[in-house]
């Protein structure tokens, strides 16, 4: 039986009058009465019969009338994207690649967002291990988050926010006893953040515009171990501006704007187009986004 049919018995069983069934369903009586005969010949039922000036249902036709809307709203929560989501029924697992930076910025925001609405989700955080792979495309990871690059061509993103790096050295560092220019900047020891181990990057190179050069006396995989080496140490590391400000003052650090013209960090999402129509996937970037971005919920992509 096709859905056009059922939904015209759905609306004959609801209503118990041709006309008022036509009306329903957007077509004329006459078109409704074929519909009618069609579906006795079909149930094998007369389904509808004269009682006086109206109609009503046979035994069968009550028998029918539940089954057939629960039918049809079964078939529209398949048909219709979104259709009967309800987070707080959710299990499900998903998995969030980012730095440790920002994991430890956002992870608390996002897991009390995510079980205040669904108490039968978990979020996985990946590190930055996977980046630049196909984890995306494979199921690997839901949503890349961070600064994006070398993705596969088909991913999808979503900007975020625009966030400037700043430097950080413990609190008594002597950089602090007098105005930090981009020399005495370059002229402290710094540490390093690579998984790589790389040495220089835009820091070096916008130094070397300006005649400069500084000495990465220490290079460390994560941004944690930088700035707790930092506030141990006369070393200076990078930040991102007002990120953790409880942690950084615990840790007896300071942060200070960088002498250099450089362009703010642009943090996004990615995710695969299989997710895209997923109501549960998301749901779970508009909580992704809204842990980055604080304030009003961002709109669902």
């Amino acid at each position: 039986m096709d859905l056009n049919l059922l939904r015209a018995l759905d609306a004959l069983l609801q209503e118990n009058s041709v006309t008022r069934a036509a009306e329903r369903l957007g077509t004329s009586p006459a078109a409704t009465s074929r519909t009618l005969a069609r579906l006795r010949r079909t149930v094998g039922d007369p389904l509808l019969v004269r009682a006086g000036q109206g109609m009503v249902p046979t035994p069968r036709a009550l028998e029918l009338r539940e089954e057939v809307a629960v039918l049809l709203r079964g078939c529209d929560n398949v048909l219709r994207p979104g259709a009967g989501f309800d987070a707080v029924h959710l299990q499900r697992a998903f998995t969030v690649q980012a730095t440790d930076l920002l994991l430890a910025g956002l992870a608390g925001t996002l897991s009390d967002r995510i079980h205040a609405e669904a108490p039968h989700v978990d979020v996985v955080f990946l590190p930055e291990a996977l980046e630049g792979g196909p984890a995306l495309r494979q199921g690997g990871v839901d949503v890349e988050l961070g600064v994006l690059g070398h993705l596969d061509p088909e991913i999808l993103t979503r900007p975020l926010t625009r966030v400037p790096l700043v430097g950080v050295a413990r609190s008594g560092h002597p950089l602090f006893d007098a105005r930090i220019d981009a020399r005495r900047f370059a002229a402290a020891d710094h540490i390093g953040i690579s998984r790589l181990g790389k040495r220089r990057g835009p820091i070096d190179s916008a130094l070397a515009d300006l005649g400069l050069r500084r000495r990465v006396a220490v290079v460390v995989p994560s941004h944690t171990s930088a700035m707790m080496l930092a506030a141990n140490t006369d070393l200076v590391a990078l930040t991102l501006a007002d990120w953790l400000p409880d942690t950084t003052t615990a840790l007896g650090l300071r942060t200070f704007p960088l002498p250099l013209d450089l362009p703010p960090l642009d943090l996004a999402m990615a995710w695969h187009p299989r997710n895209a129509a997923d109501p549960a996937h998301r749901w779970f970037r508009a909580h992704v986004a809204a842990a980055v971005l604080p304030g009003p919920r961002p709109a669902v992509d």
